[in-house]
């Protein structure tokens, strides 16, 4: 890959790079490579890495990736602490502003596009107070009925949050559902867009889907071989199940619902 537009960033002021890309493109060597280069510093936008004890099925970085280069936003949180896009995005940017003042090249990696999106157009999210019941009643119904369920709520409650949420995120659609019943108003006229104050880059990475395909499949293979079951019958033991929404993602909720 030719790196020169990142390199030619790393030599400006406020600037931050972003390698994007689907599961299984490449995004975690490519990135370790690059800061390796340009002496950066890497901030993960990967929600499933925001918890601790989901290694295996996340294909986390391994350790010693993590001690080559500084990383940030990895397994900062317990699996019962269901971080919101809010949080991800100030954290992300108070850690892109202490990267910038150390005179280092911010360089922010990974798949979930609301985080992506969130940091390079400025939005503005939403807040409401925390609300325990509100979010175990809704985490309660995804469980029993199923996340379609929330979502066909959602629909009828605001059309334009649902058409940009998929059914199957259960997280971001209890989120918007809470948003909404707590305020009374729509989650989608709630976001803002405020001028980001960084400049950036993005490289986008891809292969062909028959290669991709065949590189997840291996990565699968991999992981069961590694502990994979054994890593969720782990985190069950120690009382975490489908009610909390970490659980919910691609691989946990089949082992998961393996063992009921």
């Amino acid at each position: 890959m030719n790196i020169a537009g990142l390199r030619m960033l790393s030599t400006t002021n406020h600037r931050v790079a972003f390698i994007v890309g689907p599961t299984g493109v490449g995004k975690t060597a490519l990135s370790i490579e690059i800061a390796k280069r340009l002496d950066a510093e890497i901030i993960s936008a990967d929600s499933r890495y925001l918890y601790k004890g989901m290694d295996i099925g996340t294909a986390k970085p391994l350790p010693q990736q993590l001690d080559a280069i500084p990383h940030h936003l990895i397994n900062v949180a317990e699996i019962n602490e269901n971080w919101s896009l809010a949080e991800y995005k100030e954290q992300a940017l108070f850690i892109l502003d202490e990267i910038i003042r150390r005179g280092k090249l911010p360089l922010v990696v990974g798949g979930t596009g609301q985080y992506i999106r969130a940091l390079i157009e400025g939005w503005t999210i939403p807040e409401k107070p925390a609300n325990p019941a509100m979010r175990k009643a809704l985490v309660d119904i995804a469980a029993q009925s199923g996340s379609e369920v929330l979502h066909k709520q959602l629909a009828i409650l605001d059309p334009e949050a649902a058409s940009k949420i998929d059914q199957r995120n259960v997280r971001r659609t209890i989120r918007a559902l809470e948003v909404i019943l707590y305020s009374g108003e729509r989650f989608s006229s709630q976001r803002r867009r405020v001028p980001i104050n960084f400049r950036y880059k993005i490289a986008g990475l891809t292969r062909p889907r028959k290669e991709l395909y065949q590189i997840i499949d291996n990565r699968i293979e991999n992981m069961i071989a590694n502990g994979f079951v054994e890593e969720v019958r782990g985190l069950m033991e120690r009382g975490y199940t489908l009610a909390h929404p970490p659980m919910s993602a691609i691989g946990y909720k089949d082992v998961c619902r393996g063992f009921d």
